[in-house]
């Protein structure tokens, strides 16, 4: 399932692209030009903050449970769509939280980007650190 890299595309374009289109539809939304019964994405967005984390928590539980299906080493075709759909189906819900939080994806990038040749482990200890004081 997995592409060569010449086919890989730009991860930061494509999910800028798709948070593109999540930012038009909640300003579509907010606006009155979007209907919850017709269009998921105003499903979510009319359920607010609570809503919307309560959705990402079901994707994740999905995604764990896909990925517990998948722990063999040799996956078949049908386990790794499985698991890569409950994936994106869990980022898209992140886009549709950090898009009602007026955040986007290039935040997270960044934010990954700054912890990129940093221990794990040291990471975490500086954040308690710093909310210690």
């Amino acid at each position: 399932m997995t592409s060569n890299a010449s086919a890989k595309p730009n991860l930061d374009s494509a999910l800028a692209h798709l948070a593109d289109v999540v930012d038009q539809r909640r300003e579509a939304f907010k606006a009155g030009q979007s209907d919850p019964k017709t269009s998921y994405t105003a499903l979510l967005f009319s359920k607010g903050d609570d809503g919307i984390l309560k959705k990402i928590g079901e994707e994740a539980t999905e995604t764990v449970m896909a990925a517990k299906d998948s722990r063999q080493s040799n996956l078949s075709p049908e386990q790794q769509k499985l698991l890569v759909g409950e994936v994106a189906d869990l980022w898209f819900h992140c886009l549709i939280a950090l898009s009602q939080f007026n955040l986007r994806p290039e935040d997270v990038i960044a934010e990954l980007d700054r912890r990129l040749g940093t221990s794990g482990i040291e990471e975490k200890a500086a954040r308690k650190a710093a909310d210690k004081e």
